[in-house]
């Protein structure tokens, strides 16, 4: 895949890779890919949980049980 930036963008992307420690400018894209990769995947799962209705409050009963449960010693 080759991709053609203005001049403009170049530079930045030249400082971005010199001034972040990137070997290259195909890293500092694949990073940049990844990261939009993560957010889409942390927006569609906000879509999701704000989909799926209400839950189980978080009060200090629950928090309680879950310290309880953290705390049981574990089987062998």
């Amino acid at each position: 895949m080759n991709i053609s930036l203005p001049e403009s963008l170049k530079s930045f992307v030249d400082e971005q890779v010199e001034a972040r420690g990137y070997g290259t400018s195909s890293e500092y894209v694949r990073e940049l890919i990844r990261k939009d990769q993560d957010r889409q995947r942390l927006r569609d799962l906000l879509l999701e949980g704000a989909a799926s209705g209400a839950g189980t409050p978080a009060d200090d009963a629950y928090f309680d049980r879950l310290r309880k449960r953290v705390r049981r010693p574990k089987r062998p």
